[in-house]
C-alpha cells in the first residue's frame, strides 16, 4: 500500500525557526517522529523539518535514521563542545549547487571581484560606504578598529567590565564572563550562518576576508549581523550575572535572531553581497554531460538538497 503522506522535502531557512541546543538524549525517529530520548525513556518531539540548525552537545547520540530523516529536510545537524563552542564535525544537507560553487570560486579568485565584494560586506555591516581606494588589508584594520571600540562601547552600555576579547578554547571556564557570553553568542549565530550559506549553496569554505579555515565563509557572513545581534545581548546577560550565562545567552539570541528577521535576511544579503563582485554566474562547459535524471522540483533554497 502506497503512502498517502507527500514526500520529506526542505522548507526555505526564512520560515524556520534558527537553532536548538540538545544534550544528554538518543536522537532517533520513532513512529515516525524525530525526537530526542532522555534516560528515563522520555521522548520529545523535535520539529526537524522547521529548524535551520541543531547544535548537538556532549552526552547526545544520533541514529542513522535520525540523520537521514535531518538530510532530508535540510536541517544541519552541528556536533559541538561544551557551551556550543568547539566544532567537531557537521553534517550538510545543502551546497549542493556547483554553479553556485563555481562562482564564488571565481568571485574569490579575481582579486578586483574580492575587492568589490569586501567593500560590499563593509558598506553592508557598518551602513557606510568604506574609504576609497583601500586594500583589503587597510580595510581590516580599519573594521579591526572599529570592532574593537564597538565591544568597549556595548561594555560601557551595560557597565560590563571589560578587558578585551580573550579566551581559552581548550579551557572555557578561564575566561571571564562577558568573553564566555560572547563566545556562546558567536557559536549560535555561526550555527545559523552555516544552515544559511549552504541552503543558499555556496561553499563554507571560500571566505573573502577570512581564508584558511572550514567556516571562512560562515565567518565573513556572521560578521555582518554580530553587533546588530549576538552582541548586544552577550553584554546584557554578562550584566545580569545570571548562574547560567551560556544558557540564558541561548534563549536571548534566539529571540534576538527572531526579532531582527535574521533567517528571511541572511540569504538575500549573502546574494547581494557576492553580486557587488561584478562577475556573471560560469555557464556550464559545452561538452559536460547534462544530468541523466531530472532534478526533482525544489520546495527549499537553492542549495538544498531534498
Amino acid at each position: 500500500m502506497q503512502s498517502q503522506l507527500p514526500p520529506l522535502r526542505p522548507i526555505p531557512i526564512k520560515a524556520r525557526v534558527s537553532v536548538l541546543f540538545l544534550e544528554k538524549g538518543n536522537l532517533d525517529v520513532l513512529d515516525g517522529a524525530f525526537v530526542v530520548v532522555d534516560k528515563n525513556g522520555v521522548r520529545t518531539h523535535i520539529p526537524v523539518g522547521g529548524v535551520a540548525c541543531l547544535m548537538l552537545e556532549p552526552g547526545t547520540r544520533v541514529s542513522h535514521a535520525a540523520a537521514v530523516l535531518a538530510s532530508r529536510v535540510g536541517c544541519l545537524l552541528i556536533w559541538v563542545g561544551e557551551a556550543g563552542v568547539r566544532l567537531y564535525a557537521s553534517g550538510q544537507p545543502g551546497g549542493a549547487r556547483a554553479d553556485r560553487l563555481l562562482y564564488q570560486a571565481r568571485l574569490a579568485l579575481d582579486d578586483t571581484a574580492r575587492l568589490k565584494v569586501v567593500r560590499k560586506m563593509y558598506a553592508v555591516r557598518f551602513g557606510e560606504e568604506p574609504p576609497a581606494h583601500r586594500s583589503i588589508e587597510q580595510l581590516r584594520a580599519i573594521e579591526g578598529s572599529r570592532v574593537k571600540n564597538l565591544y568597549k562601547l556595548f561594555a560601557k552600555q551595560y557597565g560590563v567590565p571589560w578587558h578585551g576579547r580573550k579566551y581559552d578554547p581548550d579551557e572555557w571556564g578561564s575566561g571571564d564572563t562577558a568573553n564566555r557570553c560572547l563566545s556562546a553568542a558567536t557559536a549560535c549565530l555561526y550555527g545559523v550562518a552555516e544552515a544559511a550559506v549552504l541552503a543558499a549553496g555556496y561553499a563554507p569554505a571560500v571566505g573573502f576576508i577570512h581564508t584558511g579555515k572550514p567556516l571562512s565563509f560562515v565567518y565573513d557572513i556572521a560578521d555582518i549581523f554580530k553587533f546588530e545581534t549576538v552582541v548586544p545581548v552577550a553584554f546584557k546577560v554578562a550584566a545580569q550575572r545570571s548562574g547560567e550565562p551560556e544558557r540564558a545567552v541561548r534563549i536571548a539570541c534566539r529571540d534576538a535572531f527572531r526579532k531582527s528577521q535574521l533567517l528571511t535576511r541572511i540569504i538575500p544579503t549573502i546574494e547581494t553581497i557576492l553580486n557587488a563582485g561584478g562577475l556573471n554566474r560560469p555557464d556550464p562547459p559545452e561538452d559536460s554531460v547534462p544530468p541523466a535524471i531530472p532534478n526533482k522540483e525544489q520546495s527549499g533554497d537553492a542549495g538544498h538538497r531534498g
